[in-house]
């Protein structure tokens, strides 16, 4: 008999015998036991990257490329934005240099409110929903367990399950990505000749050749799963919100994993966010003499919330102890920047290498640190600009002036399409391709190209109009206007972001003309997008202008509802 299935007997001959109370614990805890029956985790393993040698490259090398992607960042969370964590006392100068050294795009939008289809969209050049993945994937039993969790728990809107009438996921969690037939970044820029290079998260599928390795990524070392370090490791310091189920949820089935190329999981060498920069700069410096593509992942903020101690000491002035953790975690995410700012320049590489930053999407209402968004509403799992306005930077010393800002809408699909253009890679001819490059936008040249052309023709206007869609919950933003519309609840608001670019008035029902106009772009807009490749499970009430408790720091305000709340519901 398998392993798994004797430890799931026995943690069922368990439950029978304990009383309610401590059920959860056991459920958790039983949990975390079949993971680590199912895959065992190997002792550290050192990786041999593939090096370059000085003859690697002859004539004009095109710029290297380094895309970094948070995890969850919040808006405010970068003193580049007048934030900073804990009232701007934890400076992030690091990621603010990209802007003060390159160009700062102060309304970069990502593909989602959720990770995954905003990731596809960084790897496609696409709408996700272009090609169904319009869902975030989520391991098996996650939805369920996460509805149980919160059965009963609030006194607002109740969670709506799909599992009686669509049943359980109809793929496999590793088989739900992003089709091999889309055409990824990496593939691209491998084809142009770059060596190709992911770390850490991918989401975007397993299975089925939809692992990095098998969508155009010559080396792919891969989080297998997310704690920053094992929960008893006497250098980390863990933050536990209980008051969460998605936290308590990952609490129970992660580990402290990784994999190399699609092998066995293994133990990282160190804390997750300093451990892939350590791998990152041995990848720079081992593709010195070819151009690379540098696909850097990081898992970090996003829970469970785990600092490193040394992190943790040095910010003693933060008295909450969960912000201070997650100030700890965006303090690690800083240097990693700053150590891969310092490897190109070592290197002789800092001219002529593209470095982008983002975060998948905003900061998550879910860990109760209210100001993380400000000045924006709305939270991660929404399409409120706190959940998709992020951080958006670009810094290529031969080509973007220092100090550059630009203020028009761009999208995530926007970045795979400028380190295309800039490799002088071929965009795919035999699909609709959303992303515009943006180099025209943010560079001057003496010699104007066809991309030139685009952008004065565009009047300096990447797009004309935006989209975003997780099932009935769908939003535009045309003209300097957004448009959003749900089901549940059945409400639309219209925001002028131009004059209100945080979203305090909707004017909707004082521009009859400007909503169905802007219901019809949805519907034009929806006629062109793939059904989904999976079906929405669960719909989450989110709150828009509350954390998960409130006030944040009194547990026993668990989801606390009054009335007039504003809210939307997320399919998922």
């Amino acid at each position: 008999m398998k392993k798994w299935l004797i430890g799931f007997l026995v943690v069922m001959v368990v439950l029978a015998g304990v009383g309610f109370k401590y059920r959860l614990e056991l459920v958790l805890g039983g949990i975390n036991l079949l993971v680590k029956l199912r895959m065992p985790v190997g002792p550290h393993q050192e990786i041999n990257w593939s090096t370059s040698t000085a003859e690697a490259w002859k004539g004009d090398r095109p710029p290297n490329i380094v895309l970094i992607v948070a995890d969850d960042l919040g808006w405010n969370d970068l003193t580049l934005n007048g934030g900073g964590v804990a009232g701007g006392t934890v400076p992030t100068p690091h990621i603010d240099s990209l802007a003060v050294e390159g160009v700062q795009f102060t309304n970069g939008y990502s593909a989602c409110g959720t990770c995954a289809p905003s990731r596809a969209a960084l790897m496609s050049g696409r709408y996700p929903t272009r090609f169904g993945f319009e869902f975030t994937p989520t391991p098996p039993g996650m939805l369920k367990m996460i509805a149980r969790m919160a059965r009963g728990r609030t006194g607002g809107p109740q969670l709506i399950s799909h599992f009686d009438e669509k049943g359980d996921q109809e793929l496999p969690f590793q088989e739900m990505g992003m089709p091999t037939e889309e055409i990824t970044l990496a593939e691209t820029l491998r084809e142009a000749g770059y060596h190709t290079v992911h770390i850490g998260k991918w989401h975007l599928g397993l299975s089925k050749g939809m692992a990095p390795i098998d969508q155009g990524f010559h080396e792919s070392l891969l989080m297998a799963s997310g704690l920053y370090l094992p929960e008893d490791d006497p250098n980390v310091v863990n933050s536990k919100q209980d008051f969460d189920p998605i936290d308590l949820f990952l609490w129970a089935v992660m580990q402290h994993a990784a994999s190399f190329n699609s092998g066995d999981a293994f133990e990282p060498g160190g804390y997750l966010t300093d451990y892939y920069t350590d791998e990152a700069v041995k990848v720079i410096e081992a593709n010195k003499h070819r151009p690379f593509f540098l696909y850097l992942a990081h898992w970090a903020p996003h829970t469970p919330l785990q600092a490193t101690r040394a992190d943790y000491d040095a910010l003693s002035h933060i008295k909450n102890h969960r912000r201070r953790v997650y100030a700890a975690m965006i303090r690690a995410l800083d240097r990693s920047v700053g150590r891969v700012l310092d490897a190109l320049k070592e290197n002789g590489l800092d001219d002529n290498t593209l470095v982008m930053f983002t975060s998948d999407n905003g900061g998550a209402g879910y860990i109760a640190l209210p100001e993380i968004n400000q000045p924006f509403r709305g939270w991660k799992i929404t399409f409120f600009e706190g959940g998709i306005h992020v951080p958006y930077l670009m810094r290529w010393p031969a080509k973007i002036a220092a100090g550059s800002r630009f203020d028009k809408p761009v999208h995530h699909f926007d970045m795979s399409a400028t380190a295309t253009a800039a490799a002088g890679a071929s965009v795919p001819a035999d699909r609709p391709m959303d992303g515009v490059d943006l180099l025209p936008f943010v560079t001057h040249s003496s010699v104007e190209g066809e991309a030139e052309k685009v952008a004065k023709a565009r009047n300096g206007d990447p797009h004309d109009r935006l989209f975003w869609r997780s099932g009935h919950y769908q939003v535009v933003i045309a003209d300097g206007w957004k448009f959003q519309r749900t089901t549940r609840p059945d409400k639309v608001w219209l925001f002028h972001l131009d004059i209100d670019p945080t979203e305090q008035n909707n004017v909707a029902d004082q521009n009859p003309d400007r909503v169905e106009e802007m219901l019809a772009m949805l519907d034009e807009h929806n006629a062109a997008q793939a059904e989904p490749l999976w079906p929405a499970l669960l719909e989450s009430p989110i709150k828009i202008d509350k954390t998960i408790i409130d006030p944040p720091d009194e547990g026993d305000a668990y989801d606390y509802w009054e009335e007039g709340d504003e809210y939307i519901y997320w399919p998922n």
